[in-house]
């Protein structure tokens, strides 16, 4: 019998349960691929083998440094798994392997995200998108179904309209029985002013719909029928390779605060766009991005408020000025000008030196969604989102810092182990790794315990009160929540 793992230890000194919100299945493509041929027929599966760019065979690497550089193609991951430890990698991959492992690693209960689901959910063909996410759902529901009381598969949901988005989650959740989803962040749309160039200059012109705020839809019969199964939407969409986050040689440069760009990106849509508002009883989850951004966003939220609200905006009203008094110190003052300019004030204004003109009911950018105090920012932000947080991320102790948060607030931090990626080299670690945070003085035991437990179990089953019924975490989280 191998030694006993650190995690293990770990596991061993708590009186509560280890909770992880996130590991990732590397899924077997065999497999994968004939639940897809059932659900759309083998041509289907050779339509994705032939996608110029996917994850069986990325476009970079077929590529030459001067293609790269000409056609602006960020690299891509190279090797996402880690392979020095054989049995991880089969474990990446195989339930029953995971399952009777799960105590090695000092977790009772994990949520198993994709890897290869995580593409299906932006592809932007519409038919292979659609049964690419309905094979991976009705395969994992298979897989995982032993092993539900430990192991918990999550649903991949598309995004691109609601009407697909609402019948897969009928599908997912209430006809496969899945509990977890993870749900597309942003969908790329073409620019509809792009529509009658030629096809080549076309493509490059899109955009990127986060959903809640300014978007091609209206969502909210989404996040209606969310309430209705009784699933907490989870966001878990890359960002590495659009935007600033685009270099054709370094994927560092590209990974590097990816999933919380994206993260934040759809969690202020939400928020801005007023859905915590409209739908108070939703929780929203925000994978492997840290708390870091998270408690930059809430602080920002504050001060923006402070500055920014109906009323003292009117601080900066063009109105406001005195033209009279201005003129006068303009000649008094201005010398260094030269008389002739200053005679000039008032002519060639900019409208980003001295305003534009607004309609009034333009100024209340808080309006949709409902805030009119700082109270009320509070309220539409802390207890409604979580966001996952890696084992090794010191910046999670942000989230535990009510010093540092307005409001007195601690942000929603939940465990995220990431195994079956690189971020978690040896799965034997898992717990261990997060518990270090307390071995480093960043946060205390209680913190830690509402990091690996109380804040999983709330962003659950705030929407899902039976949510862990039938686990081996039930009487816990029952407890928890009778307290």
């Amino acid at each position: 019998m191998s030694e006993r793992s650190r995690s293990a230890a770990v596991r061993e000194r708590l009186s509560h349960p280890i909770i992880d919100s996130d590991g990732h299945v590397a899924e077997f493509e065999p497999a994968l691929f004939d639940y897809l041929k059932d659900v759309a027929g083998s041509a289907m599966v050779e339509r994705f083998k032939r996608l110029p760019d996917s994850p069986m065979s990325f476009r970079w690497s077929r590529l030459t440094p001067e293609e790269r550089r000409r056609e602006r193609v960020p690299r891509p991951h190279w090797w996402v798994h880690p392979t020095r430890n054989t049995l991880d990698r089969a474990t990446s991959s195989l339930p029953r392997l995971l399952y009777e492992r799960l105590d090695e690693l000092g977790l009772d209960y994990t949520m198993i995200y994709p890897s290869i689901g995580l593409f299906a959910l932006h592809l932007g063909d519409d038919e292979l998108r659609g049964a690419l996410c309905r094979a991976y759902n009705k395969l994992h529901s298979h897989l995982y179904k032993a092993y539900q009381d430990r192991v918990t598969p999550v649903g991949v949901i598309p995004m691109h309209s609601p009407a697909e988005a609402i019948a897969e989650l009928e599908y997912a959740v209430g006809t496969l029985g899945l509990k977890a989803i993870v749900m597309a962040g942003w969908v790329r749309r073409p620019l509809a002013a792009a529509a009658n160039w030629p096809p080549e200059a076309a493509r490059h012109a899109w955009w990127l719909d986060t959903l809640a705020l300014d978007g091609a839809h209206d969502y909210d019969p989404v996040w209606r029928k969310c309430l209705e199964l009784k699933v907490a939407p989870a966001f878990h969409s890359l960002g590495a390779g659009i935007g600033f986050r685009n270099s054709i040689s370094n994927f560092m440069y590209n990974h590097i605060g990816h999933f919380a760009a994206s993260s934040e990106a759809i969690c202020k849509a939400i928020f801005f766009g007023g859905v915590t508002h409209r739908f108070p009883d939703l929780r929203f989850s925000f994978l492997e991005g840290g708390a870091g951004w998270a408690c930059s966003m809430y602080n920002d939220l504050i001060g923006h408020w402070e500055k920014h609200n109906i009323e003292t905006i009117r601080n900066f009203d063009p109105a406001n000025l005195d033209r009279e008094l201005l003129g006068k110190l303009f000649r008094e003052y201005g010398d260094d000008y030269g008389a002739g300019l200053v005679a000039r004030l008032g002519q060639d204004e900019s409208q980003l030196g001295w305003g534009s003109p607004q309609a009034p009911e333009n100024l209340d950018e808080w309006a949709r969604c409902g805030v009119a105090s700082k109270e009320d920012i509070r309220q539409r932000f802390i207890p409604k989102f979580s966001f996952g947080c890696e084992g090794d991320d010191r910046m999670t102790a942000l989230a535990f810092s009510p010093q540092l948060n307005p409001t007195g607030s601690r942000l929603a931090a939940i465990y995220s182990s990431d195994l079956g990626h690189w971020d978690l080299t040896d799965m034997r670690d898992a717990a261990y790794e997060a518990w270090e945070l307390v071995e480093h003085g960043l946060i205390n035991e209680d913190d830690f315990r509402d990091f690996v437990f109380v804040n999983a179990v709330r962003a659950k089953t705030d929407v899902n009160p039976d949510f862990f019924k039938g686990t081996v975490v039930e009487g816990a989280a029952a407890r928890l929540l009778a307290g």
